[in-house]
C-alpha cells in the first residue's frame, strides 16, 4: 500500500519529526533547556491559535500549525530523550561515592563460560553506614558457581566499586560501550565468591517476575521432551526468545543464509499465532459475539509478547495487531503505515533509545518494505496457476523484506546472503511445523506419549532446518562477507532503493536520472576505498589486552603474529573484523615467537623487517641480548614485563596489556618514551 497523499498517513508524518529530535539528542546528549523552551514555546503558541484562529484569521496561513507541530514534536522527542538518560540523574549513583551499594535485579540472569551476567537496579547507596536515595542501572558480572542461583527481582547489597564499560580499542571492533550506553547503562561490576550478599526477593515488576518464570517453566518442558541440545535451544529461541542455550555456530548458519530474523521473536511468529487463535475462535464472528474475540486474541498475544521479554519486534507486532483487530472489530478503515507508525510512536514514548536498537530498526523496516514494496514487487509477474501465484507472493514479501533490510544488515553485520530467496521459501513448511507442534506441546499439559510424540515432530523438524540451511551455508558464494559501509554509503544506498522503486511505480525518467547518479557516487566512494585500501602499507599494534597482536598489512595481504589462534573467540571479536574493515583479503596467523620471510616482511627471532620499519619484539622468550649501536629500531614492543637491555635507552616503547601495572610504573619512573596499548586504542604506524 502506498498512499497517494500524506493526509492518508498523517501518523507517520508526525513520527518523522519526533524520531528526528530523538536522534538529535543521541547524537548531542547535553543540555536539555533549549529543546524544553523550545517545546513550550511551540506548543503554547500552537494551543493559542488555535483558541484564536478566527480573530487572527489563522485559517489563512495554514502552513504555520504544520511548523508549530513539527517544531513540537521535534523538540519534545529531543527532551523527552535527554531526560531519559539516567546519567543527567542528580541522584545517579555514579556521582555519589559509597561504600556499598542495594540493587534489584533487573534482568533474567544469563550464564556463559562460568561466569553470570545480568542488569540491575541501583535503589540506595551505603556510605559511612548511611543510606542515601540513589538510581542507575549497572552490569554486573558474578564468577562464582552459586550465583547461577541468581533470579530476576532478587535484592543483592555490593561493593560500591564499579568502572566504566571500556570502549572499542582495535579497528573494526565491535563497539560494546555505545551498544550499553544506548540501553542506558554506562558502568559495570565485576564480582567475586562472597562480594555480594542476598537481602531479599520479589523486588521486580511482578508481571515481567511472572513471564519469565512461566518461561523457564516452559523451556524445561522442552528439554523433558526433546534430546538433541541444539534443538533444544533453537526451539527455546524460535517460539519462546530464550537466547542463552543458543551457540555461535548456530546463529552464523542461519545469519549467512539470510533466516537469522526467524531466531528472533518478531511479527512472522505472532502472525503465526495469530492464525492459530483466528482458527480456533472461528466459532465467535457472530456480530454479538466479534468483541470478546478481539479481546481474547489480543489478551493472548499480549501474554505470549510478555513470555517472550517484551522484545522491541514482539511488541510492534503485538501493538500493530491489536490496533488492527481493533479496528477491524468496529469496521474502521486500516492504513497498515499509521498502524505501524502509531506502534513505533508508542514504543518510542515508552524507551527513546529503543530508536538505536538494531532489532527494532530492521523489524520496522522489514513490515514497512512489505506495506510499500511488496505490492510493485507482487506485480511485476502475473501467474493464472494458484499454485504459482502463492509461490511467487511469498517470493515477492521475501524480496520487500530483504531489499528495505540490506542497507541496515550490511552496515550492522558486513555481510549479504545470496541465497535468501531458497532458503526462506524452504523454512517456510518447518517453521510452521515448529511453532504449531511446539505451541501444542507448550499449551496442553505433559500426557503421556503425546507430549514426546509433539516433542518428536518438533526435533525432528528443527534438525531438517538445520540440514537444510546447513547445506545452502556451504554452497559456493553462499554469502558476501567485508561489507564496510560508510554511513554516507550506507545512506546512499537507501536513497538508490527508494529512487528505483519511485521509478518503477512512477515511470519517473527523473528519478531514474538521480538513481543513476547516486549509484555512480556510490560506486566511486567504494572503488576509491578499495583502491587506497590496496596501496596502504601500516602496522597496527593490537589492544589483546592479556594476550599479543600484530598486524602488517601490505595492501590486501597481511600477516597477523599473535598468541591467539585464527579460531579463537578473542581473535574474532578483535581481530577478525580490524582485518576486514582494513580490506585484507589474504592473511596468515604466525605465532608470536615464529620466524617468518616473504617478500615484504622478515622476522627474524625478535627483529622484525616490515618495508622501511624495524621493530624489535620482546617478551620472556625472546632470545634477543643487545642490538648494534648502528642498527635504528624504529619500535620496541614489549610483554610479559620482559628486561629491558640497557641499549634500548632511547628506543621508543610499545607496551601491550600482558605487562603488569607495577611494571609500567617503573618504565615512567625511568623516563621512558612508550605508547601504552592498555586501556588505549591500537596504535597503527604507517610504513612506506
Amino acid at each position: 500500500m502506498i498512499a497517494a497523499h500524506k493526509g492518508q498517513i498523517p501518523a507517520l508524518i508526525l513520527l518523522i519529526p519526533f524520531m528526528a529530535g530523538i536522534a538529535g539528542a543521541l547524537a548531542l546528549p547535553d543540555d536539555g533547556s533549549i529543546a524544553l523552551t523550545s517545546f513550550i514555546i511551540s506548543s503554547v503558541v500552537f494551543v493559542a491559535l488555535n483558541i484564536f484562529y478566527k480573530t487572527l484569521n489563522i485559517y489563512h496561513q495554514r502552513w504555520l500549525g504544520g511548523v508549530l507541530i513539527i517544531t513540537s514534536l521535534f523538540a519534545g522527542g529531543w527532551f523527552f530523550t535527554l531526560t531519559h538518560n539516567e546519567l543527567h540523574r542528580p541522584d545517579h549513583f555514579s556521582k555519589q561515592p559509597a561504600d556499598k551499594l542495594l540493587v534489584n535485579i533487573s534482568s533474567e540472569p544469563t550464564v556463559k563460560d562460568n561466569m553470570v551476567r545480568f542488569t540491575a537496579d541501583v535503589t540506595v547507596a551505603v556510605k559511612n553506614k548511611k543510606r542515601y536515595k540513589s538510581a542507575g542501572t549497572i552490569l554486573i558480572t558474578i564468577k562464582d558457581e552459586l550465583a547461577k542461583n541468581l533470579f530476576y527481582g532478587e535484592q543483592l547489597l555490593i561493593p560500591g566499586k564499579f568502572s566504566e564499560i571500556e570502549p572499542p580499542y582495535n579497528p573494526g571492533e565491535f563497539n560494546y560501550k555505545q551498544y550499553l550506553a544506548n540501553k542506558n547503562i554506562h558502568y559495570q561490576a565485576y564480582l567475586y565468591l562472597k562480594q555480594y550478599q542476598i537481602v531479599d526477593a520479589g523486588q521486580g515488576n511482578a508481571i515481567i517476575s511472572f513471564g519469565l518464570d512461566m518461561r523457564q517453566r516452559l523451556v524445561n518442558k522442552l528439554k523433558r521432551n526433546m534430546h538433541d541440545t541444539t534443538a533444544v535451544a533453537v526451539a527455546s529461541t524460535l517460539i519462546l526468545g530464550y537466547k542463552a542455550d543458543l551457540s555461535a555456530d548456530v546463529m552464523q548458519a542461519y545469519s549467512k543464509t539470510g533466516t537469522i530474523h526467524i531466531l528472533s521473536v518478531s511479527g512472522g511468529h505472532v502472525a503465526i499465532l495469530l492464525a492459530l487463535l483466528t482458527f480456533i475462535l472461528g466459532f465467535l464472528n457472530h456480530p454479538q459475539t466479534k468483541i470478546t474475540k478481539a479481546v481474547i486474541i489480543i489478551l493472548v498475544i499480549w501474554a505470549y509478547a510478555l513470555l517472550t521479554g517484551f522484545s522491541p519486534a514482539v511488541n510492534r507486532a503485538a501493538l500493530m495487531i491489536s490496533l488492527v483487530i481493533t479496528g477491524k472489530t468496529y469496521s474502521r478503515h486500516i492504513s497498515n503505515l499509521n498502524i505501524l507508525a502509531v506502534s513505533a510512536f508508542t514504543l518510542l514514548s515508552y524507551d527513546p533509545y529503543l530508536l538505536t536498537d538494531a532489532g527494532f530498526q530492521l523489524s520496522y523496516l522489514a513490515v514497512a518494505g512489505l506495506v510499500i514494496f511488496q505490492p510493485i514487487i507482487y506485480k511485476w509477474l502475473i501467474f493464472k496457476n494458484k499454485p504459482a501465484d502463492k509461490l511467487w507472493m511469498v517470493c515477492s514479501v521475501s524480496i520487500a523484506a530483504q531489499i528495505t533490510t540490506f542497507p541496515l544488515s550490511a552496515y550492522y553485520f558486513h555481510q549479504f546472503p545470496v541465497y535468501f530467496l531458497l532458503s526462506n521459501l524452504l523454512i517456510i513448511i518447518p517453521v510452521a511445523v515448529i511453532m504449531y507442534s511446539g505451541l501444542a506441546l507448550l499449551l496442553l499439559p505433559q500426557i503421556p506419549y503425546v507430549s514426546k510424540a509433539l516433542g518428536y515432530i518438533l526435533e525432528k523438524s528443527i534438525l531438517l532446518m538445520n540440514k537444510m540451511l546447513a547445506i545452502i551455508e556451504r554452497a559456493p558464494y553462499a554469502s558476501f562477507g567485508k561489507i564496510w559501509l560508510t554511513k554516507m554509503e550506507f545512506i546512499l544506498l537507501n536513497v538508490i532503493i527508494g529512487l528505483i522503486f519511485y521509478c518503477i511505480y512512477k515511470k519517473s525518467k527523473h528519478a531514474l536520472f538521480a538513481s543513476g547518479v547516486c549509484l555512480l557516487v556510490f560506486s566511486c566512494s567504494v572503488s576509491y576505498k578499495k583502491l587506497k585500501a590496496d596501496k596502504t602499507n601500516l602496522v597496527t599494534f593490537l589492544n589483546l589486552r592479556k594476550h599479543q597482536g600484530i598486524v602488517f598489512k601490505h595492501g590486501e595481504d597481511a600477516i597477523v603474529l599473535s598468541d591467539l589462534v585464527q579460531n579463537d573467540k578473542a581473535f574474532q571479536y578483535a581481530v577478525q573484523p580490524g582485518l576486514d574493515s582494513m580490506r585484507i583479503t589474504y592473511y596468515c596467523v604466525v605465532p608470536f615467537n615464529g620466524n617468518i620471510s616473504n617478500n615484504y616482511l622478515l622476522k627474524k627471532d625478535a627483529l622484525v623487517w616490515f618495508r622501511n620499519k624495524k621493530l624489535l619484539l620482546l617478551n620472556d622468550s625472546s632470545r634477543f641480548k643487545s642490538i648494534p649501536a648502528d642498527m635504528l629500531i624504529d619500535k620496541a614492543y614489549l610483554s610479559d614485563n620482559v628486561m629491558l637491555d640497557t641499549t634500548l635507552a632511547n628506543v621508543p616503547l610499545v607496551i601491550d596489556g600482558t605487562n603488569s601495572n607495577a611494571y609500567i610504573e617503573s618504565l615512567k619512573l625511568d623516563g621512558k618514551k612508550y605508547a601504552l596499548l592498555k586501556r588505549n586504542k591500537a596504535l597503527v604506524l604507517p610504513s612506506n
